[in-house]
């Protein structure tokens, strides 16, 4: 079995519903592979759609779905201010799903690849800002420190920004409580959420 089956066979609760829409991108005739643990679809090999279940809907990520019409207003952003040309797709049931509609998206996602159509990403890094809570503890455990140092900057970054964005000093509290034994167990932020 390859990693694109075992992914459909490992899925429950959206299982009839990824299938609909794997066929639906398969109508374009999309290369498909395994990429972040999902599904994901490929146009001379650019990215052009992926595929995902989460706990209360499954969807479609287009990777340049800021330059589609949208004249349906189907995608949304599910990252404002972390992307700017990702959007999503998002479907609670099978009915809502509309295969014509799904394949008029990603013929017009390859078309923008064969006009060279792209939104670049701002590869400039950003800075890791460690709040003084957080700081404080990594100052003091040095078995703490030592995992936290494993990660890449990018999940680093995750666990500071998370801390940094409560307002409230309670809710920083609490949230680096919920981090600590996370990252203990060499766990990132967001991966409980990722489906692969």
């Amino acid at each position: 079995m390859n990693a694109i089956e075992t992914y459909f066979d490992k899925q429950t609760t959206w299982k009839l519903e990824l299938e609909k829409l794997r066929g639906a991108v398969l109508l374009a005739s999309l290369e498909e592979t395994i990429k972040w643990g999902a599904p994901t679809y490929a146009y001379k090999n650019k990215n052009i759609v992926g595929l995902a279940a989460f706990k209360n809907y499954c969807g479609l990520w287009f990777f340049q779905g800021a330059l589609l019409k949208d004249r349906h207003k189907v995608l949304m952003n599910a990252q404002e201010g972390k992307t700017k040309a990702m959007l999503q797709w998002r479907f609670f049931s099978l009915d809502e799903m509309n295969v014509e509609l799904i394949k008029k998206y990603v013929l017009e996602a390859m078309q923008n690849v064969d006009e060279d159509k792209e939104i670049k990403s701002d590869r400039t890094k950003k800075e890791l800002v460690i709040p003084e809570i957080l700081q404080h503890v990594l100052d003091n455990d040095k078995e703490f420190k030592s995992k936290f140092e494993i990660f890449s900057l990018s999940y680093k970054r995750e666990y500071a920004d998370y801390i940094s964005e409560a307002k409230k000093e309670s809710t920083k509290q609490n949230r680096l409580e919920k981090i600590i034994p996370m990252i203990l167990k060499n766990v990132g932020l967001h991966e409980k959420y990722k489906n692969g």
